[in-house]
């Protein structure tokens, strides 16, 4: 008796590799090219422009910290420790490639993550750019990595990238929307720490929200639909 594989759903069978992989790296190219620009608009074309207005925000703030503060802005930064975001993406990927017996969700992790810290090791190196001029709650940072936010990039990757694991293996995983909330509150923490002005958050933000979703759409296969 001669038995057949049953065909594999159009959900699970992803994009293919070669092209998956072009698709990423061209992307990421075009989205370094885009921040180092951002950097170097905020550092000299826009300098005069839009420092006193990010200074001026980030003085607000500081003069805004009340004690009961300071421990929801800890967690908050832990929440984008390096250590912790890679810590819950890689390991959200291990779980759910045992679960569905696939390597997109590890690849899908691994891509992301090294993703961002490129962004983040050359516009730091090649866009330096002084912190706020205000108490920094973090201590230890070096002085001239303001821009990009590498905690805010990490939490939209983390904990975003999570949601769009369940998106896509799981029916219920608008349960999960919640997850959301840890990113703006990550990026919150890094203004009330004084460790980022509101520009560098945001552009971190929009890179790595752009990015992640790239990455999932060619890593990752189409989302299950909810059952009737």
């Amino acid at each position: 008796m001669v038995t057949t594989t049953p065909p594999v759903p159009d959900t699970e069978r992803g994009r293919p590799v070669l092209r998956a992989a072009g698709v990423v790296a061209g992307s990421w190219a075009v989205i370094l090219a885009v921040v180092l620009a951002v950097g170097w608009l905020l550092t000299h074309a826009l300098r005069r422009l839009v420092l006193p207005w990010d200074n001026g925000l980030s003085r607000w703030i500081a003069g805004e910290r009340t004690g009961w503060l300071d421990g929801p802005a800890d967690v908050g930064t832990f929440l984008g420790e390096t250590v912790t975001g890679v810590t819950v993406a890689l390991a959200a990927g291990v779980v759910v490639a045992l679960w569905r017996r696939s390597w997109r969700p590890v690849a899908f992790v691994v891509l992301a993550e090294a993703g961002i810290g490129g962004f983040y090791a050359l516009a730091t190196m090649l866009d330096p750019r002084a912190r706020p001029p205000v108490k920094i709650l973090d201590a230890g940072l070096v002085a001239d990595h303001s821009f990009p936010s590498g905690h805010t990039a990490t939490a939209v990757v983390a904990y975003a990238g999570l949601l769009l694991l369940l998106r896509a293996y799981s029916r219920a995983w608008r349960r999960a929307l919640v997850l959301l909330v840890v990113p703006v509150l990550v990026l919150l923490a890094r203004l009330y720490q004084g460790a980022h002005h509101l520009t560098d958050v945001l552009t971190s933000l929009g890179y790595a929200t752009v990015y992640l979703l790239v990455v999932a759409h060619q890593v990752l296969p189409a989302p299950l639909r909810r059952a009737d």
